[in-house]
Order: structure tokens, then C-alpha cells, then sequence
């Protein structure tokens, strides 16, 4: 496995494919990212050399991946809930947060059934 940004990446898939395992990277993102340091999309991350590992990490130092994204990502679900906005409440109450139904698969999102008011018939 190799390391950038804080994670690991396999070493035998292609190197586009293996930076979607980084948090924060995702498909166009990579694809974007190996442009800028003139890497070639198809070659397996066991292939790389040096100077590419490098390139694509200087590349990856421009983007916030990892940990500064996960906290960031927390703090702003921590301030919804804490100004008391109709997400931040239902983040709280571990529901669904962007207008979906709960009748049917609101478990999905955090584990186990979570019981919702029926509807009267």
C-alpha cells in the first residue's frame, strides 16, 4: 500500500481508481488531480516511480482530503445543531436530513429501524 494524504491506496489498481479511496477525492477530482501532475491515468499505483509519487502528492497538498475534511465536515453538522436549524434536528435525531420520506427507508442512514409517528389512514 501506498501512502498519500494520510491514507493508503491499493497498490494494484490503476491510479485514478485508487485516490477515490482517499476521503475527499473523488472520480473527477482524481482525474483532475493526475492531469496536473502529468500522470498517466492507466498506469497501477505498484508502477509508479518517485518522482510521481511526489507529483501527486504536492498535487493532493492543494485539496483538503482526510482529516481536515472530516473535522470540517463535523464542526459545520455541530453548528446546525447548535443554532437549532430544521437539519441540525434532524441530524440529531439521526433521521434523514435533505427532504426524504422516512415511511419506508430512513434506516439505511444510521443503522438500526428508527421509529417514526405513523400516518393515521
Amino acid at each position: 500500500m501506498a501512502r498519500i494524504a494520510g491514507g493508503d491506496i491499493p497498490r494494484e489498481k490503476r491510479v485514478v481508481v485508487s485516490l477515490t479511496y482517499v476521503f475527499g477525492i473523488g472520480d473527477t477530482t482524481a482525474a483532475n488531480i493526475l492531469n496536473q501532475a502529468n500522470v498517466s491515468e492507466h498506469t497501477r499505483v505498484k508502477n509508479l516511480s518517485d518522482e510521481e509519487l511526489k507529483r501527486i502528492r504536492e498535487v493532493i497538498a492543494n485539496y483538503k482530503t482526510e482529516g481536515d475534511l472530516r473535522r470540517e465536515v463535523n464542526l459545520n453538522i455541530k453548528r446546525l445543531q447548535e443554532i437549532g436549524s430544521y437539519r441540525g434536528m434532524r441530524h440529531r435525531r439521526k433521521l434523514p436530513v435533505n427532504g426524504q420520506k422516512t415511511r419506508n427507508n430512513a434506516r439505511t442512514r444510521k443503522g438500526p429501524k428508527k421509529t417514526v409517528a405513523k400516518k393515521k389512514k
